[in-house]
């Protein structure tokens, strides 16, 4: 049996337990395709399964991390058209398994890659595409709103500063450190605030004009979205999906209530398949047409994924990390 380079938790623990391995290719099954994977996405929830909240989602060692990645198809299964065969493919948020060599991927989550877009942004967009365009689908941003970002300078909340943007919105975007300020402002932020200074609240309602944030997105969580909530407006929209800094915005519903605010959490960006791949397809044809940038701030061999665990929870990632597996990336 054929093997191939993956990386494998054996037990909960600290960034040092991926580790490098070798485990059998996988077969296409029934309506599935096999993926070599040119770049698998990474996500700072990975780390905190790694660490400890696997049984959460279901996950106990040994495992392979990741969930979704790009790539080109292998092989395909009973039941798939052999034209997907030699496709350039993003398998889709919901695919296990993908700090690989390959992956098996199932057909009701692969998406093709427009031409013109490389392997390695379409992997950037493989899970921040598509729920980064859910919130700002739902949030429905119309022209001339105050929208405040909160971690404004990851993967997700780069993309969320260009749609708000696009949208026509005044974006105020908050995040930790000069570098990823000044990333924040080039893609399109009116003002930027850095939420580890002291009376970072009264900046950002100062540079939301006094009136508070008609939507907010808070991709961080804890005390600051708690903090960011009370910037809202009333009747404003709210998405906590972020639990970066350690947990969600412990968000009072009957407050939100009173002041007619929308509340949406993380549970509304769990997706189901069909709309995995129509958001990501949406995701990745703005990108392909130029009108969306992916920030991918840093790329680690497979090996090294240990290194890109370490960064992202150093908050040392301004952006994306990519673990990149083929040439062809």
């Amino acid at each position: 049996m054929d093997a191939m380079r993956a990386i494998q938790v054996t037990e909960f623990g600290g960034p040092e337990v991926l580790v490098a391995t070798e485990l059998p290719d996988p077969v296409a099954g029934p309506g599935e395709v096999v993926v070599e994977v040119a770049a698998s996405d990474t996500l700072y929830v990975e780390t905190q399964i790694r660490g400890g909240w696997g049984p959460q989602f279901g996950i106990e060692p040994p495992y392979v991390p990741g969930g979704a990645a790009a790539g080109t198809v292998l092989a395909v299964g009973d039941g798939v058209d052999p034209a997907w065969t030699g496709r350039r493919v993003v398998a889709g948020a919901g695919t296990r398994g993908t700090y690989a060599e390959q992956v098996a991927a199932p057909l009701d989550r692969l998406i093709p890659v427009p031409d013109g877009l490389g392997l390695r942004e379409a992997a950037a967009l493989a899970h921040d595409g598509v729920t980064g365009s859910g919130i700002a689908e739902a949030a429905g941003i119309r022209p001339g709103e105050r929208v405040l970002i909160l971690g404004a300078a990851g993967g997700m909340g780069t993309l969320l500063v260009q749609m708000a943007r696009a949208a026509g919105a005044r974006v105020v975007g908050a995040a930790r450190g000069r570098r990823k300020l000044d990333l924040v402002r080039e893609l399109g932020a009116d003002a930027v605030v850095d939420y580890s200074e002291e009376g970072w609240i009264d900046r950002a309602r100062e540079a939301l004009g006094g009136a508070g944030a008609d939507v907010l997105l808070d991709g961080v969580g804890g005390e600051l979205g708690l903090a960011a909530f009370a910037l809202t407006a009333d009747g404003g929209r709210v998405s906590a999906h972020g639990a970066s800094s350690g947990g969600f915005a412990a968000v009072d519903a009957g407050e939100a209530e009173r002041r007619g605010i929308t509340l949406r959490g993380i549970g509304e960006v769990q997706y189901g398949a069909a709309d995995i791949t129509r958001l990501s397809a949406k995701a990745l044809a703005e990108a392909a047409a130029g009108r969306l940038r992916p920030v991918i701030a840093a790329t680690f061999p497979l090996a090294r994924a240990a290194e890109a665990h370490t960064a992202i929870e150093a908050r040392a990632v301004a952006g994306k990390a990519l673990l990149t597996v083929a040439p062809a990336a």
